[in-house]
């Protein structure tokens, strides 16, 4: 068991140890099935684990211009590009840094058309279609929803690919088991299958919870394979939670204990500053020696030191009561959270730590501070 109180608090600390597990998967899916699987940046973009991933990936896909440089300088591998709109600068810059962008609609086609044209011949380009088909029940995370903004539907697409189109690209899937992704491509077959015989390549998007402990990985690779040999064309998928999935933990030091007809832990780290999509999603983290509320003897409400009344992180019980100083550890921080935090009332941001569980070797990798806060506001 590794021992988190060697951590400087509030800290981010990814295990070397469980980030490889989790690729070695990622690589049997892989080898087993020639998919390529890209790690989503906007999912995990802690680069100084840059080395270890792309042992086992084929490169990154990016939301942005930033995201693709990343990529490109410090990932390697091939670097894919989507965004639900293209600026012109942006869309120059990622020329540049892409070797495939995927377009989010015929308009923005019809703008860059020239463009992808003339960078035909190194970058390959492709349209994201919505199947229409929801596998996702938590609407902001739907790409699905209703009067969703994000790929385009079958009755506003051309009956064949556009000139320069090479493939195209759907996403419908939130922290999904395979059986999702089975009724998605059943559902895209029926809305797009004679297009995808027009494609040398489709890309099944992210979402898939591929190193969950439940994942049924048979089935994906099945899925896989099929749709490989149906249509003749290469596969990528782009997980990003998966890739980092149980592999980080949060850090944090109680600051103090106060009661208001309940007692109130309040820590050095924040739900909207640190881990926003415990607001957003929302969910609440697990907690190593915690249970729910009223299980153990002592129940606290655990908030965070912003002044948004709202900056609370859940309900948790201990066996033992919490006192100023106690160390509490988040699991499951690496993905999302990392990349989500901000300065919200010029809150530090986490310290970034790079651990090995088996080896005991710790590295510092990065402390935040003034500059960081002040840098961004002017």
């Amino acid at each position: 068991m590794t021992d988190f109180s060697i951590f400087e608090t509030p800290a981010f600390a990814v295990d070397e140890v469980l980030l490889k597990r989790n690729l070695e998967i990622l690589s049997q899916i892989q080898k087993g099935t020639g998919a390529k699987i890209l790690l989503a940046l906007k999912g995990f973009a802690m680069y100084s684990a840059a080395p270890l991933v792309m042992q086992y990936l084929s490169g990154t896909c990016a939301s942005s211009p930033h995201e693709a440089r990343l990529g490109r300088e410090e990932f390697g591998g091939e670097v894919h590009s989507f965004a639900a709109a293209y600026s012109d600068s942006d869309f120059d810059e990622l020329l540049t840094l892409s070797d495939h962008i995927v377009l989010n609609s015929m308009s923005q086609y019809e703008h860059f058309k020239d463009r992808i044209a003339a960078h035909s011949d190194r970058i390959k380009f492709g349209l994201r279609i919505n199947p229409e088909h929801r596998e996702t029940e938590v609407e902001i995370y739907d790409p699905c929803a209703p009067f969703s903004r994000l790929g385009i539907t079958r009755k506003n697409f051309p009956d064949t690919l556009p000139p320069h189109i090479t493939g195209l690209h759907f996403h419908t899937l939130c922290e999904k088991n395979s059986d999702s992704l089975e009724r998605t491509i059943d559902a895209a077959e029926k809305k797009f299958g004679e297009l995808f015989h027009q494609c040398s390549w489709v890309n099944f998007g992210g979402g898939h919870h591929i190193t969950r402990e439940d994942y049924d990985l048979g089935l994906l690779s099945d899925l896989i394979i099929y749709f490989k040999n149906k249509y003749n064309v290469d596969i990528f998928l782009e997980p990003g939670e998966a890739v980092a999935l149980n592999t980080g933990f949060m850090v944090s030091t109680v600051l103090d204990v106060i009661n208001n007809n309940k007692k109130i832990a309040i820590l050095d780290t924040s739900a909207a500053a640190h881990m926003p999509d415990v607001i957003e999603m929302p969910y609440r983290p697990y907690i190593i020696g915690s249970e729910e509320a009223d299980v153990l003897p002592h129940t606290y409400r655990l908030g965070g030191l912003t002044c948004l009344a709202g900056d609370i992180i859940g309900e948790y019980s201990f066996k033992e009561p919490l006192k100023t100083g106690d160390r509490l550890v988040f699991t499951d921080m690496a993905h999302y959270s990392m990349v989500k935090t901000n300065t919200f009332n010029g809150i530090k941001l986490p310290d970034i730590y790079y651990f090995n569980s088996e080896t005991g070797k710790i590295i510092h990798r990065k402390s935040f501070g003034y500059s960081d806060f002040k840098g961004r506001l002017s």
